[in-house]
């Protein structure tokens, strides 16, 4: 059988009809997922980054407003892409199954593949942000968690080799000396992130129990997450110095690009709606709705938020691991920074449950056709739920998030994110060729204009990453050429039906 055999979009459809899934989710549901996956861990943490730079990346500065414009167009394309293929094959596996119907099994393994390094990798990061914003919150109650069950291993050796190569002695003294007072098992220090290992757990029982149960919390979420940001800008705008805005793009275009490829992260998660396909009444006018939808509310928001928080302190304030509640803080405005801090934690439990909602969906898709062992396309009979892809992600992300470091995990999330909606854009075209006369539900307005251009600026946005994660990247997909080669191809039930 050639690498490159498709699915054919009947026989996808097919197999979505006897998943056993649920059906339960509206438009109103998908857009609300959508903003739940997509405003989090990006703006409550990024943005610092992507103002004044982090690593061997150059800031936007204030013209941080014009970075997220720049993805929102780079998205939008991607989204337009999105929602034909998903309204055409409202199947759950996003990218994935997009890519078996179009380039083939071997790229929809690779895109599979590189799927679970968005989804995981990402969540990993979120978990690790959301604790901290959890300890920011208890501790003005008087509640501090010893050291060693508040920061994972990964991170305080992280942040001992930052201080040391910026010169701190001091602090990098001083975690050496808590990591030498932590516990040991067999001369290794237990450092666990407790809180992030918690939060993860909490967010996989919700998710086996049911889509709609599911769906709800996600509601009440996003509520709480918009009236946050509302207050934020509200009285943020009255405190807007526009002195801070000048100079508006200190680094110029370079600046802009590479806080763009840095703050992608807070556009991550338009594509997770696509994975609940299976579960949606009416998929073909929905996902649509859901996808753009979600993206256009977000942006939007994105561009006000940038625009008063670059206003109220100076752009190099905002770099800190909490930056809008940071902005508050320097202003004078604790009570505020209380809230929007407590906000932030809702915020970021609404994206690791959508994205803990759509990791799954993946497992379980690329299971169903073979590439996975079968035990991953379960469904819980009670709850309708793929509970045991559910269960092992979950247990994967909540030990990553215990003992990683953050700082290892975006640009991973961002290049594997912009890989996949590359893929997606490059998948209209060739369905477009291949079967141009199969009805479509929605069509991308301008398509050989749109895709193509989606793919140069997805491309465009990659290349502002740090060197380190294309290398990481890579190593990733050579491993998934591997397992696939030694597994995947030899079980793929799309080879088994070709040979009968």
């Amino acid at each position: 059988m050639s690498l490159f055999k498709t699915k054919s979009v009947d026989q996808l459809q097919a197999s979505a009809e006897s998943s056993g899934l649920k059906r339960v989710l509206g438009s109103f549901d998908l857009i609300l997922l959508g903003i739940g996956a997509i405003i989090g861990a990006g703006i409550f943490s990024t943005l610092g980054d992507a103002a004044a730079g982090a690593g061997g990346t150059l800031g936007a500065g204030p013209a941080l407003v014009v970075s997220f414009l720049l993805l929102g167009v780079v998205c939008g394309l991607a989204g337009l892409c999105y929602a034909e293929l998903t309204a055409l094959i409202p199947v759950a596996g996003s990218a994935y199954t997009y890519a078996y119907a179009t380039l083939g099994e071997l790229i929809a393994w690779i895109i599979g593949w590189d799927l679970i390094l968005e989804y995981a990798v990402g969540n990993v990061y979120v978990a690790i942000r959301w604790s901290g914003y959890f300890m920011s919150v208890v501790e003005p109650f008087g509640i501090h968690l010893p050291f060693w069950i508040s920061n994972g291993y990964g991170d305080v050796v992280e942040q001992i080799g930052t201080a040391q190569k910026a010169g701190d002695i001091a602090k990098a003294t001083l975690l050496q000396g808590q990591m030498a007072a932590a516990p040991h098992f067999f001369g290794i220090p237990i450092l666990v992130n407790l809180p992030a290992f918690v939060i993860v757990a909490l967010i996989t029982w919700l998710l086996v129990i049911g889509i709609k149960e599911s769906a709800r919390a996600n509601n009440i979420m996003v509520v709480v997450k918009l009236l946050v940001l509302a207050l934020f800008v509200g009285v943020g705008f009255f405190h807007i110095n526009t002195e801070n805005w000048h100079p508006f793009a200190p680094n110029g275009w370079q600046g802009i690009h590479q806080g763009a490829a840095i703050v992608f992260f807070a556009y991550i998660g338009f594509d997770a709606v696509s994975t609940a396909a299976e579960e949606t009444k009416n998929p073909q006018r929905s996902m649509p709705i859901g996808i753009l939808g979600s993206l256009a509310i977000c942006t939007a928001i994105y561009m006000l938020v940038g625009l008063v928080a670059t206003g109220i302190v100076k752009y190099t304030e905002l770099k800190a691991m909490d930056p809008l509640a940071h902005a508050l803080s320097v202003i004078g405005l604790p009570k505020v920074e209380f809230i929007v801090a407590l906000g932030a934690m809702v915020s970021m439990s609404a994206v690791l449950l959508v994205f803990q909602l759509g990791q799954p969906r993946i497992f379980f898709s690329m299971s169903r056709d073979g590439l996975l062992p079968k035990v991953f396309a379960k469904v819980h009979p009670r709850y309708h739920t793929p509970h045991v892809t559910t269960i092992a992600t979950g247990v994967l992300v909540a030990v990553a998030a215990a003992v990683m470091d953050d700082d290892l995990t975006i640009n991973l999330t961002n290049i594997g994110t912009l890989f996949a909606f590359a893929i997606v854009c490059l998948g209209v075209i060739v369905l477009r060729i291949t079967q141009p006369n199969r009805p479509r539900p929605f069509r991308c307005p301008m398509v050989w204009l749109v895709a193509p251009v989606g793919i140069a600026a997805c491309v465009y946005t990659m290349t502002g990453l740090e060197a380190s994660a294309w290398l990481r990247f890579g190593i990733w997909l050579a491993v998934g050429i591997v397992i696939y080669a030694f597994y995947g191809y030899r079980k793929s039930t799309l080879r088994a039906e070709s040979q009968r």
